[in-house]
């Protein structure tokens, strides 16, 4: 039986620049781009909240629902250094530390033995040094598993904790709703509650043979959730496979030709950031993405182990041919990414050792 804390900071840009920044903590603060702008919220205060903003949302829809809301642009530096001592507190209890974000990260606390083995004792420490040394809340769930641990950490938020312990999983997955689960997204909840599918009691009660079938490899994460099942460990180190960027334009544009000269920042901004992995990393694969103003996604992708501006350019023509007339909102470009044949080798080396 393991022990699991998972520790969420509190809308943590925002909270960062009410620290930093008295004017803005009695105000509905949010992080984003301007107004004027086609662009979002990467997160906002839980003033802003009240009035129904949310991340994600378009920074013009923010400020209709609170005319009153403050938008500021982020600092991703700052977020980043503070990201760091957070994680020197988390390795003070344990180096099975599974970071998720900048903001929120997986403990595996099984064998701390501070507090003698308390993961509740544990969590409530580590909410504690976060305030004291960065004067910033952290909110945190303890379960015997990751999912619960993910689910228990929004409970009681904001700088609260929730404890599911073994003998309470029953009760507490009894009428736990499915979107609540991590990874079940609007589109998912739509196509589960056309079937009845509201909770996990509902889930016990569906066929397993008709759930595999209609949901894949979703319905049967859903059967193992649904029994408190999650056989899934922590991961200190998580391998990258892809990477990608992307930019939501200020207007629509139209056309090959807007495209072509678009392309070309996104493919700069690609190898500058690409510097950073190809000592430990081979590319195996290459893609264009495009979201039209109606907000549909076309994706293009080919296997490839080398990238240029000619072949992202093609795949481009690619997506473009079959729609050359509908305006386009947002356009990415992305490879895949797998370890150098040496690297895998070592590993396979180290591992029959």
């Amino acid at each position: 039986m393991r022990k699991i804390i998972h520790i969420d900071m509190d809308c943590f840009y925002a909270q960062v620049e009410m620290r930093d920044n008295p004017e803005y903590r009695d105000v509905a603060l949010a992080i984003g781009g301007k107004v004027d702008r086609r662009s979002v919220l990467s997160t906002c205060n839980y003033l802003a909240r009240s009035f129904g903003v949310h991340s994600a949302m378009p920074s013009f829809k923010a400020k209709q629902l609170c005319p009153e809301l403050v938008i500021i642009p982020g600092r991703m530096q700052v977020y980043v250094d503070i990201s760091k001592q957070i994680k020197e507190i988390y390795a003070r209890y344990t180096h099975l530390i599974e970071p998720l974000s900048l903001d929120e990260a997986f403990l595996d606390v099984t064998d701390c033995q501070l507090f003698q083995g308390s993961a509740t004792y544990i969590a409530e420490d580590i909410r504690r040094a976060i305030f004291e040394e960065l004067n910033l809340t952290a909110s945190a769930g303890v379960a015997p598993v990751k999912f619960l641990a993910k689910i228990a950490s929004d409970e009681n938020k904001p700088n609260g904790i929730c404890v599911i312990t073994p003998d309470k999983i029953p009760a507490f997955i009894k009428t736990l709703p499915l979107k609540k689960i991590p990874g079940v997204g609007k589109v998912a909840q739509q196509r589960l509650a056309e079937k009845g599918l509201l909770n996990c009691a509902d889930v016990r009660q569906y066929s397993a043979e008709k759930l595999l079938l209609e949901f894949g490899k979703l319905g049967g994460a859903l059967l193992n959730y649904s029994r408190g099942i999650d056989n899934r460990e922590v991961q200190p180190y998580r391998e990258r496979k892809s990477l990608a960027v992307e930019h939501t334009f200020s207007y629509d544009i139209l056309g090959e030709e807007q495209c072509q000269e678009r392309l070309v920042p996104l493919f700069d901004e690609l190898n500058r950031r690409l510097k950073k992995l190809l000592d430990e990393k081979i590319i195996t694969k290459i893609g264009v993405k495009i979201k039209f103003s109606d907000f549909n996604i076309k994706n293009a992708e080919r296997q490839s182990s080398e990238w240029s501006l000619a072949l992202f350019t093609n795949l481009l023509h690619h997506l473009l041919h079959k729609s050359p007339d509908k305006p386009i909102r947002l356009m990415g470009i992305s490879v895949g990414l797998a370890p150098k044949l040496d690297d895998y080798h070592a590993v396979q080396l180290n591992l029959l050792e």
